[in-house]
């Protein structure tokens, strides 16, 4: 998983990258070599089949510095010296030499033919159109760390490949028809898209949801087709209106503000904002400049909405299990002690409360670790329940200690009321392997007026300073910290 998101970030990189460039030739070659540069290899390629004359033809290449060129020899290569290559795409096999002297008896002209260019090892994926294929594009001689990786990587951009070679075709026919079918093309990563033109406002709509064309109160719009439009800054409030949601409606209708766009794209390939969306949850907008006129003006620009709702998904999984402590549920150390932070910064006051099991270590050496962990959790569960809300910060310090700052509670009384209640719970946890014996915890409290400036390990001494005495009692024990004695 994390290599497939390593790679759709280095594509989404790539994409933008290509798409500063004005035409499709200029486009794909940006693109391969922003990918030859990232893989670090010595050529990566893009052949053509011609299957009328039964020949493909080198028509695209990047080559790192030192490397000499082939494209130039490469052209009308009978198709059959590389023949096994089609017959394993078309058993939905990819071609990956390791080493090129592997292939040197069975495929002996190939072998001649790669030696010549040097090629020690490669990756050869095909290149597909309407389930025929149409050509491929590989790599020469590719770090040799990763391989199935790499062929991972170059089948997630094979249908961008093709999305460039269409244009390509096309711009021939018609250089404004050329790049907005470009747009449409590569608009697969994109939910909406629209080609602005940033002087006039007028702009043409490449794709768009189905909600937002039924909210217009127009009919969608085949394949090909570019319905253009004269107010852009009318048409995306009218959306923002309806599809972003309140909380965030204002910060996203000052991001689609046209007339501040140029200033805000100076010097930069893209800008980007995030919102939640009504219909697609999480979404990301981008600004990308496309043109310019002949005094420097920016002139087109590219108006993006990518779904980003399942990267924010694994974004904040990742950002919850970075504060959890994974056994328990509750807080880790650092998420703890920097949420009481928070507090003590604003001079909130509170209780700090410590918490140990005592004779754990006997727990576990009659019981088991199993049982000792169990312990953890029905101590730490029953920390969380018996606290007011979401503002009370429980945390596992490490091993059986524990901590519970409660913000507000600076009344003795109060906190005694607290201690008896949580003890309470703590005398009904059953661990049925205990066979009815009682887990016994020593507690150590401090209070914090919110007077002074106080760190966290401050608080923590006096804290545990309350708890040495604690431990000298039996039974459940909880000491507040007096500073007089």
């Amino acid at each position: 998983m994390k290599t497939i998101i390593k790679y759709e970030l280095v594509i989404n990189k790539a994409l933008r990258s290509a798409l500063n460039y004005d035409t499709p030739d200029e486009q794909i070659n940006e693109f391969i070599r922003f990918f030859g540069k990232h893989i670090g290899s010595d050529r990566i390629y893009i052949f053509e089949d011609c299957d009328e004359k039964h020949i493909t033809r080198n028509t695209y290449e990047w080559c790192a510095d030192g490397i000499v060129p082939e494209i130039h020899e490469l052209q009308n290569v009978d198709m059959d010296i590389i023949g096994w290559w089609y017959q394993a795409f078309d058993n939905e096999k990819n071609i990956i030499i390791t080493d090129i002297e592997q292939i040197k008896d069975e495929h002996k002209v190939s072998y001649n033919l790669l030696k010549a260019q040097n090629v020690k090892n490669l990756v050869v994926c095909p290149i597909r159109y309407k389930d025929e294929i149409k050509g491929f594009f590989g790599v020469d001689n590719p770090p040799e760390s990763d391989t199935l990786g790499l062929t991972t990587f170059l089948d997630m951009i094979g249908t961008l490949l093709i999305s460039l070679l269409k244009l390509r075709n096309s711009f021939t026919k018609s250089n404004k028809e050329a790049k907005l079918s470009s747009y449409s093309s590569l608009s697969s990563i994109y939910i909406s898209m629209a080609l602005v033109n940033v002087q006039t406002r007028r702009y043409h709509i490449v794709k768009t949801l189905d909600e937002v064309t039924h909210f217009l109160g127009v009919k969608p719009q085949k394949e090909g087709e570019y319905r253009i439009d004269e107010d852009f800054p009318g048409h995306i409030n009218s959306v923002m209106n309806e599809f972003c949601t309140k909380a965030q409606r204002k910060e996203a209708l000052e991001f689609v503000d046209i007339s501040t766009v140029e200033d805000r794209l100076r010097g930069k390939n893209t800008i980007v904002h995030e919102f939640i969306g009504k219909v697609s949850g999480w979404c990301r907008e981008r600004f990308i400049p496309v043109d310019y006129d002949a005094d420097g003006r920016l002139w087109h620009v590219l108006y993006c909405v990518e779904n980003i709702d399942e990267e924010k998904r694994r974004e904040n999984r990742l950002m919850y299990l970075a504060q959890i402590d994974l056994m328990t549920g509750i807080r880790n150390r650092g998420s703890g002690e920097n949420k009481i932070t928070e507090y003590l910064v604003r001079k909130q006051c509170g209780l700090l409360c410590l918490l140990d099991c005592d004779k754990f270590k006997s727990i576990n050496d009659t019981y088991g670790h199993a049982v000792g962990d169990k312990v953890i959790i029905a101590i730490a569960d029953t920390l969380r329940k018996s606290c007011r809300d979401d503002d009370d910060v429980v945390l596992r310090l490490g091993g059986d200690e524990f901590a519970v700052f409660i913000p507000g509670l600076i009344d003795k009384e109060r906190a005694e009321a607290f201690f008896d209640r949580l003890f309470s719970n703590i005398e009904h946890i059953d661990i049925a392997e205990m066979n009815g014996k009682h887990i016994l915890l020593s507690l150590g409290a401090c209070f914090y007026d919110g007077m002074d400036c106080i760190t966290f390990d401050q608080l923590y001494r006096r804290a545990d300073t309350a708890m040495y005495d604690s431990k000298k009692k039996q039974g459940y024990s909880a000491t507040i910290f007096d500073a007089k004695q």
